[in-house]
């Protein structure tokens, strides 16, 4: 019988949620699927008018793999990205061209709860929702990212983690939301879901680039957007995006999907398992105490 209880229990811990809870202070305590608000040259497939219609040098790439499959066995995946500078001018006198790349996941709306200590129990005191916060978050450069891009031209673009999430949901009820934003920031860091690699993208002879983006085991499904920057001056000067399509398949994705779509067959079958388990194992002790 307590294999039983133990086998019932392995399984339903295992059932999917649609949310997370985290014990730690400041720890996002529920994620989903929200709205995100559009900032004004956040995608480079819209065109900037700040921009020149045909710059002197545009950037022309291509991904090693626009597509991840998410297996039962998926532990990550690398992404090469790659492209050329073209120009028909010889390349301008001055500083170095330089390149960052960024790869966002879809953005849902998160909840950052701050705790207090109050009669001796910690409780959620107050919290923020931000509207629009990328699942996972990838910024790769050239050089360091604060010598090559200007700050006008990171909150135009929103390439920095910390322009990652873009814009609050209602009227905020605390004095300031920076602590609240610089701790979902801090968590996903140390979870590996935001990252910056600087001089990770390699440059030749100002033509020629690439980058290696690695992609964490605990991915979203959905539609990820690559973004190519090339920069002058801490300018962008061009922008390219390319999207990368993340989807589970074969059984993980029949399970996942009947988890939603069907929970009531999903815990029956759940159920049916845990029993054949349970029984199972007490069968094969019972038969080695018998030998």
């Amino acid at each position: 019988m307590g294999l039983l209880r133990c086998s019932l229990a392995a399984i339903f811990i295992a059932l999917p949620v649609s949310g997370q809870e985290a014990p730690n202070l400041n720890q996002p305590l529920s994620e989903q699927q929200g709205s995100p608000s559009q900032p004004i040259y956040d995608n480079p497939s819209q065109p900037d008018p700040t921009l020149e219609v045909h710059p002197a040098e545009q950037v022309v790439a291509g991904l090693s793999s626009d597509s991840v499959a998410i297996t039962a066995s998926f532990d990550g995946s690398d992404i090469l990205i790659y492209g050329a500078v073209k120009r028909e001018t010889p390349i301008p006198q001055g500083l170095p061209l330089q390149v960052i790349i960024t790869v966002e996941a879809p953005a849902g709306s998160a909840t950052v709860w701050r705790k207090e200590r109050k009669a001796g129990i910690w409780v959620n005191a107050q919290s923020v929702r931000v509207a629009s916060a990328p699942s996972f978050y990838a910024v790769a450069t050239s050089a360091p990212l604060d010598q090559i891009l200007l700050p006008e031209w990171d909150s135009r673009y929103r390439i920095s983690l910390s322009h990652a999430m873009r814009a609050f949901a209602g009227t905020e009820a605390v004095e300031s939301t920076v602590p609240f934003t610089e701790a979902l920031l801090r968590i996903r860091e140390n979870e590996g879901l935001y990252r910056l690699d600087e001089n990770a993208v390699s440059i030749i002879d100002q033509t020629l680039f690439r980058a290696d983006v690695r992609l964490p085991a605990n991915l979203v499904e959905g539609a990820y957007k690559t973004r190519i920057f090339l920069l002058r001056d801490g300018q962008v000067i061009d922008a390219f995006v390319a999207p990368i399509l993340v989807r589970k398949v074969g059984l993980e994705r029949w399970l996942y999907h009947l988890a939603f779509e069907r929970p009531l067959l999903y815990g029956l079958m759940s159920l049916a398992v845990a029993v054949i388990a349970g029984w199972g194992a007490s069968a094969a002790f019972r038969g080695l105490r018998r030998a």
